[in-house]
């Protein structure tokens, strides 16, 4: 549920354990210009991980490329362990629904209500349950991001903030093990992002969840990161905790905290 103070919450400390996501000498072009240019970098779980980055430096792009939506010209993503580029199309579907992803614009069906939205990919996925758990499941959804109201409401009724909402629901309806967030505040008022952090945050303890996290808001990579990675041209510059970049002398580094 949805905090008053945000002002206190603090990441989740990552366990020690083998990486859920790895990434080895990530290579991507578009014609001639490369966009990443053999980036390697390892998640672990239950771990936030912030990627910063000017546009077009590969940040979105490298989300794309460890769910199987661009394939990379060379180079090592494995998650779970598994090599994602020897899975057939029906093994990389069953991986897909251990991973939530949470697109910039929500990305809700405008023809459906809220509910029917978090209602469809249980319908599809969760052949089993009946209307009944699939009704309790969207409810119990809604509810821990504070829109059990607007089950009935459509996508164009809700403000930015409550459209964010709902897509995260809808990312959590199949309980994911990963969860890759793109730009999650961007275009949202404070208060509204930090509505959105601390969902971030409470998802992390309370499901051990693993995440990579786009932004531009250095507060969303202050509030929820673990684990800061910065790509510039293409390639890895520099890692560390938010304090820990916070303090590097880099001109390029330090244009992110001013």
């Amino acid at each position: 549920m949805i905090q008053d103070n945000v002002n206190t919450i603090q990441p989740a400390a990552a366990t020690a354990a083998a990486p859920v996501i790895s990434i080895t000498g990530l290579v991507k072009s578009y014609g001639k210009k490369e966009i990443l240019s053999g980036i390697s970098f390892s998640v672990t779980k239950g771990e936030n991980l912030v990627i910063l980055g000017k546009s077009g430096s590969g940040k979105s792009l490298t989300i794309k490329c460890i769910v199987g939506l661009v394939q990379p010209d060379s180079g090592t993503i494995k998650v779970f362990d598994t090599d994602i580029a020897a899975l057939s199309n029906a093994q990389l579907n069953a991986l897909r629904l251990r991973i939530g992803f949470l697109f910039q614009n929500a990305a809700l069906y405008d023809s459906m209500t809220v509910g029917e939205n978090l209602a469809f990919p249980l319908k599809r996925h969760c052949r089993d349950l009946t209307s009944q758990q699939v009704q309790s499941r969207v409810m119990d959804a809604l509810a821990n991001v504070g829109l059990q109201d607007a089950v009935d409401k459509m996508p164009a009724e809700l403000s930015g903030g409550m459209s964010k909402r709902a897509g995260l629901a809808r990312t959590l309806i199949l309980n994911p093990e990963i969860i890759l967030y793109d730009e999650p505040t961007t275009g949202l008022d404070t208060a509204t992002s930090g509505e959105i952090n601390q969902l971030i945050l409470d998802i992390q303890q309370k499901s051990n969840t693993s995440s990579i996290i786009i932004t531009h808001d250095m507060t969303c990579a202050e509030v929820t990161g673990n684990r800061l990675i910065m790509i510039r041209d293409g390639k890895i510059t520099a890692q560390g905790s938010y304090q820990e970049l916070e303090k590097n002398n880099d001109p390029w580094i330090r244009s992110f905290f001013v």
